[in-house]
């Protein structure tokens, strides 16, 4: 795994790219980053669940959210930039969501919400560029409620031996250029999950074949 950039270095370069995030990274993904998305929302989102959407990012997942969930649902959109909510403030106000949503500026791997708080954590491309992607990974399960669901899509190797190769030569020279990588790399992280108790009811790699995403949804066991 390549190294992860640190937080202020994070900050600096969601900073500069939040007006482009959206497009810049459908271009990147194929628009599979979309799919990921949706795919995690429609399954694993219920009417009136309240939601964490955890490193939310320009917002694109938490509005899906926020629409599924209803007027009875709550989500509250969580990220390390401030610039990013500033747009995903602003998406949220054109969907006239404002009633449903909240923000909260905070780092993933130390989250400031009490043990078993949300129904449904979601987390969409937030875990690649993470310091430490298993740590924010169980402080997401941390405050999961029991019988609640953690929705992650992430960066993955391919599984195939000679696109592995292929692809660490494309991400090596795109590392070169923070803000093309935005610090994103490969992390696994469903392990941790697995051991602190939870149950994998929904996986699948999904994306462009040299730089996949590994989408799934773990259900914290009800003691």
């Amino acid at each position: 795994m390549r190294k992860a950039l640190s937080i202020d270095e994070l900050k600096g370069i969601y900073g500069r790219i939040a007006k482009r995030y959206d497009s810049q990274h459908a271009i990147i993904t194929a628009k599979a980053d979309q799919r990921g998305r949706k795919i995690l929302v429609e399954n694993a989102v219920s009417e009136g669940d309240n939601v964490l959407d955890c490193g939310s990012g320009t917002g694109t997942t938490g509005i899906f959210a926020a629409k599924k969930t209803g007027t009875n649902g709550k989500v509250t959109m969580f990220d390390l930039s401030d610039a990013m909510l500033a747009v995903a403030r602003a998406k949220v106000i054109e969907e006239k969501l404002q009633d449903r949503v909240t923000f909260q500026t905070g780092d993933m791997v130390h989250l400031p919400f009490e043990d078993n708080k949300f129904d449904m954590v979601l987390s969409t491309y937030s875990l690649c560029p993470l310091y430490d992607p298993e740590k924010g990974a169980l402080e997401m399960y941390r405050v999961t409620k029991p019988g609640g669901r953690i929705a992650c899509a992430h960066s993955a190797d391919p599984q195939n031996p000679i696109l592995k190769w292929l692809g660490d030569k494309v991400e090596n020279f795109a590392w070169h250029f923070h803000w093309l990588s935005m610090g994103c790399r490969s992390v696994k992280v469903i392990h941790v999950l697995e051991k602190a108790g939870g149950k994998v009811i929904y996986s699948k790699y999904i994306g462009v074949p040299l730089y996949p995403f590994f989408v799934f949804i773990v259900e914290k066991p009800i003691l």
